[in-house]
């Protein structure tokens, strides 16, 4: 009986991490970072949605460090993955919980559903009565490029350079779309940058914002918006589907996503599907997302200089962003006679609606009268549509 309580005891987690210590203390690292990262999401509520799911994968896949058979995430059928030793098949009989929802994300399937679901609650109205804003969330996007060069430059590979620089767009689903695509192998930093950085938009924005504008030009009022029909409402979406599928086909399953959740709001006629996709849909897909994302940041792929280099790297990219879309703002301001709030140019970065609440937030702090949200909203989903094209053209030439 003795004997059997021994060979049991061994069997428990706590035997294999107090017995071996040496080899899983970055293990423990990464389940305090996890247990740090529910604590930001849960007390200071940063993109809790995403970010507990995210911490609780992180927090199961390193506990499987500390259990003999890893019964839910398994680093090395992943590894064979990868090199074409073996196929789906064997990971959906051999793998655990977390390899199977992994599936979805490796296949790409949950940034493309997600992204039906922003589709179904985005108002594309102001971006269409200022096609203008269009320009703002295209220049927002030069974060991205400008990233991609400074991590050739730190001898990233041109697949990992690519999917880091991502990041600057601001949009998590699309950074998760690239970086399965390119380089899976960093998807769990740069999943946690995304996220960290959106959450972090009303802190990281709002400085640079400030620097790059006078307070004068804070203070500009912004003609109101012209009312836009419902037939325009409901061709958009039809037509940036054409124009990006003949463009850029590697951005077609992201924005052709993003424009069907929005075709079945603006149509007026699915509205069941439309409360689907808003709803069950994208709360289903962010818990799969959310758990599956975070069972990637093992300590062997997390605790690394690299991982150091892609939160800096990440926070470059983002801050370029929000650089780039004030000061083509400022330059438009140069040759248009109706002049714009370079504050919402900061909101061409694709964190919907959070960017465009912070150009809100500091052009009310100049000149409280003055309401910037609708103007803001024009770039902001701009930058949605960029951010995905973007990625669409970096996939084109590195996959």
């Amino acid at each position: 009986m003795l004997d059997q309580i021994i060979d049991f005891a061994k069997t428990t987690g706590a035997y294999l991490l107090f017995g071996n210590l040496g080899e899983n203390w970055k293990s423990l690292v990464m389940i305090g970072i996890s247990l740090f990262l529910l604590w930001l999401g849960i007390k200071k509520q940063f993109e809790p949605l995403l970010l507990v799911g995210i911490a609780f994968g992180m927090l199961l896949t390193n506990l499987t460090a500390f259990t003999p058979n890893d019964a839910l995430y398994h680093t090395e059928l992943w590894r064979q993955f990868m090199a074409g030793k073996i196929g789906y098949g064997t990971i959906m009989h051999d793998g655990g919980l977390l390899d199977i929802l992994y599936i979805g994300v490796k296949t790409c399937i949950y940034p493309c559903l997600i992204f039906v679901g922003i589709g179904a609650m985005t108002d594309f109205g102001p971006l269409i009565s200022n096609p203008k804003s269009l320009l703002l969330g295209a220049a927002a996007q030069v974060g991205i490029f400008a990233t991609f060069i400074g991590c050739i430059y730190l001898a990233f590979p041109q697949e990992a350079a690519a999917s880091i620089g991502i990041i600057g767009g601001a949009d998590g689903p699309t950074a998760i779309y690239t970086t399965s695509k390119l380089y899976p192998n960093l998807l769990g930093p740069i999943a946690v940058a995304a996220y960290s950085y959106m959450a972090l938009v009303p802190v990281i924005q709002p400085p640079i914002m400030k620097l790059l504008t006078t307070k004068k030009e804070r203070q500009i009022v912004m003609k109101p918006l012209r009312q836009v029909s419902k037939t325009e409402k409901i061709i958009f979406p039809i037509a940036v589907t054409i124009i990006v599928s003949l463009l850029v086909p590697s951005a077609t399953p992201l924005v052709g996503c993003l424009m069907l959740g929005n075709l079945w709001k603006e149509s007026g006629v699915c509205e069941r599907l439309c409360k689907t996709a808003q709803n069950e849909l994208m709360n289903i897909v962010t818990i799969f997302l959310g758990i599956s994302v975070g069972a990637t940041a093992t300590a062997e792929a997390f605790l690394n200089l690299q991982t150091l280099k892609i939160m800096g790297m990440g926070i470059v990219a983002f801050g370029l962003g929000t650089a780039g879309g004030v000061l083509l703002a400022k330059i438009m301001n140069i040759f248009t006679k109706n002049k714009i709030n370079p504050l919402i140019g900061s909101a061409g970065v694709s964190a919907v609606p959070m960017a465009a609440r912070v150009s809100q937030k500091v052009g009310q702090d100049e000149n409280p009268s003055n309401f910037l949200l609708m103007h803001a909203m024009g770039p902001n989903v701009a930058g949605v549509i960029g951010s995905a094209i973007a990625a669409g053209v970096l996939i084109s030439i590195f996959a």
